[in-house]
């Protein structure tokens, strides 16, 4: 085989080029194995920080403690609970109760409703809060003033609004119903 001095450099520029490419791919893998790693720390120090901020409010509560019991026992006189504070049973907790006095309210007192399948809940027939009559009473007593309702002032291009309002409330009532132009609706 006859190598030429080209074919030669062809090839060791390939080796050269193909070495760069593997040592390039080990390094970028290196660097981000190492970043990996930073990652890492940086979470534990997170981690550890939190811990460091816990332990000193720990640290402050439990020495603020002799401060604390020392103004409980000068200024309030808290004591922990002991055994005879607490009641063994129903009958003496009634033997805590006091009488009623003679000017007491009476206790609010909770309802219980029991509804069984053969007994029928009738629900009372809606109440208008304006008439006091049912709402069916209500509605058909409804319909003459209804029709006696002033027409509808709609609003003209060369018209006046205020005027119109004004025209339509004339006949002594005092309500008008007022249509605005593009408005849906009657």
């Amino acid at each position: 085989m006859n190598l030429t001095k080209n074919r030669l450099q062809s090839i060791s520029w390939a080796f050269v080029l193909t070495v760069c490419v593997a040592l390039t791919v080990a390094l970028t893998l290196r660097v981000n194995a190492v970043k990996g790693q930073v990652r890492q720390t940086e979470s534990r120090i997170v981690s550890l920080q939190r811990q460091i901020r816990f332990l000193e409010v720990e640290y402050q509560t439990r020495a603020n403690q002799q401060q604390l019991a020392a103004l409980n026992s000068v200024e309030f006189g808290y004591v922990a609970p002991g055994a005879g504070q607490y009641i063994e049973g129903e009958r003496q907790l009634a033997l805590l109760g006091v009488p009623r006095v003679p000017d007491a309210p009476e206790p609010i007192r909770m309802a219980q409703a029991a509804v069984t399948e053969t007994e029928d809940m009738a629900f009372t027939e809606m109440v208008s809060p304006m008439t006091g009559k049912p709402a069916a009473v209500a509605a058909q007593s409804d319909a003459p003033r209804r029709e006696r309702a002033p027409k509808v002032a709609s609003l003209d291009p060369g018209g006046d609004l205020v005027a119109s309002v004004i025209a339509a409330s004339a006949g002594g009532d005092q309500s008008a119903r007022v249509k605005l132009a593009g408005a849906a609706g009657n």
